[in-house]
């Protein structure tokens, strides 16, 4: 019995006012293209990766919170450094995408799973679980590649469907990776082991 992590899609969902508030406070127009990243600063996450990307993308607005971020990254321009947020659920609502640009070491990413539960479709290099998190929902590149994540950046901030795709990646999480359907894999399996243990007695 395989049991997944468990997203809170109660506390991560979509919220235009938060959004709104957000992009409000961090000075970034309300029409501008938004990419969020949710990871400490480590070898494995390879921001030299994401960066590298950025900057082939310009017009962009890249906001990017975890620890180390705020005082271990360059400033770079079109890079919102956070640092370590308390307020990430409205800080994803701000976005219009989530990266994680992973080299290696990735198992489920809850990063990327709590961004989709937030109507966020997913870029993410194919570390991990990703592609089982993202099904048909986002896009999975090479790691270290930076003009294979920097095209995908590219293709999602111009599609016409990305808010179609960001329900789409919603309601991926809400059926396959919710917190409910994790607590009720773990009934189930502590049922199933108490059933065994009395059939055995």
């Amino acid at each position: 019995l395989l049991i997944e992590n468990g997203i809170d899609t109660v506390r991560f969902k979509p919220d235009s006012r938060a959004r709104e508030r957000i992009r409000a406070a961090l000075g970034i127009d309300a029409g501008a293209t938004v990419l969020v990243v949710t990871a400490r600063v480590d070898p494995m996450k390879d921001y030299a990766t994401l960066l590298s990307a950025l900057e082939q993308v310009p017009g962009v607005t890249a906001v990017i919170m975890g620890e180390g971020t705020g005082s271990q990254l360059p400033d770079t321009p079109g890079v919102i450094r956070l640092g370590r947020r308390s307020d990430v659920p409205d800080i994803l609502s701000a976005a219009d995408m989530i990266v994680s640009s992973s080299a290696y070491g990735e198992g489920f990413s809850n990063a990327v799973a709590e961004g989709m539960a937030c109507g966020l479709p997913a870029i993410a290099t194919d570390v991990g679980d990703v592609r089982r998190i993202i099904g048909d929902t986002g896009t999975v590149v090479p790691p270290r590649d930076p003009e294979a994540l920097a095209a995908a950046i590219r293709e999602m901030g111009a599609a016409e469907n990305r808010a179609e795709r960001g329900q789409a990646a919603r309601q991926r999480i809400v059926e396959n990776f919710s917190l409910e359907r994790t607590v009720a894999r773990f009934r189930q399996l502590y049922e199933n082991g108490l059933q065994e243990e009395t059939q055995e007695s």
